[in-house]
C-alpha cells in the first residue's frame, strides 16, 4: 500500500491540473463575455498557460529530483490555486493574464511531479502507472465542464475551484516523496543527444491538433447545435484522460516507442477529419490519442535517459508543449482569421511533422534489435 498511495495522489493532482487545459473550452466563452474581448485576445490566455506551465516544469523538476517533491510541490499547489482565485478577483483581462500565468507555473510543476510519482515508483509498469495517474488529466475536466458550461459567469467557477484546490493539494503534496537510489543520465547528457531533440520536435508538433481542439473547439464547432458542442467539449477530456491507462498497458507490452508512433498516426487522421469538416470525428480521434500521447512521450524520454533525473528531463521535454501551445492556439487563431481552410491545413502539416520526426528513433531501435 505504501507506494500505491502515490498513484492516488498523482491522480488527484492531475484532476485539478486538467482544468487549466481541458476546461478552457468551457471557460473561454465565459471569460470572453466577462472581459468583453475578442477570440484572438482571449486565445492569448491559453497561450500563456502553455508557455508558463511548460517553461517552469524543468525548473520545478530540478528541485523535485534534488530535494524531493514535497517542498516545491506545496509551493506549486498554492500557485495553481492562485491562478483560479486571481481570475475570480480580476477586474480586467490584463490582471487575468497575470493570474492565469502564475497559476500555470504551479500547474506545470505539479504535472511533472504527478507523472514522475508514477514513473519513479512503478518502474516495472511505467506505462500503465503513468496512464492511471494522467487519466486524471481529463477526468477532472470531464466532471467539471458540464457545471462550468451551466454557470452564469466565470467568477463562480474560478472561486469554487480555487478554494478547494488551495486546501486539498498542499496536503497531498506534503505527504509525497520519491524512491531513493535511482540511476539515469543528467539533463546535460540528455539535451546533448540527437535523440532528445527528435523526441522534442515530434512531441511539440504532434500535440498541435490536441491543443487546437482544447483551445478552439468552441469556435470550430460554432455551427453545431449547442448540446452537441457541449457534449464534444466534455467528450474530449473524457477520452483524453480515460484511455491513458489502456494505452499505457499496451505500451508496456507492445513497446513504448512503437505505441507512441501509432498514436501520432491516429492524431494525423484526426487532423485530416478536421480538414474534411468532420468536427465530431476529429474530436473523437484527437481525444482518443492525444492525451495518452503526452504521457507516452514522457515514458519514451525516461526509457532512453533513465529515472534519476526523469522529472527535470521530462520537464525539459515538456517545454515542447509551450511550442505546441503557441502553434495550436495563438498561431492557429491568427491563421483562422485568414481562412478556416488555411488553419486546418496548417494543423495537418504539424501532425505529419510529428510522425516523420519519430521515425528515425523507431528505425534505430528496430535495427538494434535485429543486430
Amino acid at each position: 500500500m505504501k507506494r500505491n498511495k502515490y498513484i492516488i495522489i498523482g491522480f488527484v493532482i492531475m484532476c485539478f491540473n486538467s482544468l487549466y487545459q481541458y476546461s478552457w473550452n468551457a471557460l473561454e466563452p465565459l471569460l470572453r463575455e466577462g472581459f468583453n474581448v475578442s477570440v484572438v485576445e482571449i486565445a492569448l490566455g491559453f497561450t500563456l498557460f502553455s508557455v508558463f506551465s511548460s517553461v517552469f516544469q524543468p525548473i520545478g523538476g530540478h528541485f523535485a529530483d534534488k530535494q524531493g517533491p514535497k517542498r516545491i510541490g506545496v509551493i506549486s499547489a498554492i500557485l495553481s490555486a492562485i491562478g483560479f482565485l486571481g481570475t475570480y478577483l480580476s477586474p480586467n483581462i490584463y490582471v487575468f493574464f497575470v493570474s492565469w500565468s502564475i497559476g500555470s507555473i504551479g500547474e506545470g510543476i505539479l504535472y511533472g511531479i504527478a507523472a514522475n510519482l508514477a514513473m519513479k515508483w512503478f518502474r516495472e509498469r511505467m506505462g500503465f502507472a503513468t496512464g492511471i495517474v494522467s487519466m486524471g488529466f481529463g477526468i477532472g475536466s470531464a466532471i467539471a465542464n458540464p457545471f462550468i458550461s451551466m454557470a452564469g459567469n466565470y467568477r463562480i467557477v474560478t472561486l469554487a475551484i480555487g478554494l478547494v484546490e488551495i486546501v486539498l493539494l498542499p496536503i497531498l503534496l506534503y505527504i509525497s516523496d520519491y524512491p531513493p537510489k535511482l540511476s539515469g543520465q543528467t539533463p546535460r547528457q540528455a539535451v546533448l543527444s540527437v535523440k532528445f531533440w527528435l523526441i522534442y520536435l515530434s512531441f511539440a508538433t504532434s500535440i498541435v491538433p490536441l491543443t487546437v481542439l482544447s483551445s478552439e473547439l468552441s469556435i470550430l464547432g460554432k455551427g453545431l447545435p449547442q448540446q452537441e458542442l457541449v457534449t464534444l467539449i466534455s467528450i474530449l477530456p473524457l477520452l483524453s484522460g480515460g484511455l491513458r491507462p489502456i494505452f499505457g498497458y499496451i505500451a508496456d507490452r507492445l513497446g513504448i516507442l512503437r505505441t507512441t508512433f501509432l498514436l501520432t498516426i491516429v492524431l494525423t487522421l484526426g487532423s485530416i477529419s478536421l480538414l474534411l469538416g468532420e468536427i465530431a470525428l476529429s474530436t473523437i480521434l484527437v481525444g482518443f490519442a492525444g492525451g495518452s500521447l503526452i504521457t507516452l512521450y514522457f515514458n519514451v524520454s525516461t526509457e532512453i535517459f533513465g529515472f534519476k533525473f526523469s522529472t527535470v528531463n521530462s520537464g525539459i521535454l515538456y517545454t515542447g508543449k509551450a511550442l505546441g501551445g503557441v502553434l495550436g492556439s495563438i498561431i492557429f487563431a491568427l491563421l483562422y482569421t485568414i481562412s478556416l481552410r488555411t488553419s486546418e491545413i496548417y494543423t495537418l502539416s504539424c501532425s505529419l511533422i510529428g510522425v516523420l520526426t519519430l521515425l528515425p528513433l523507431l528505425f534505430t531501435k528496430q535495427s538494434r534489435k535485429v543486430q
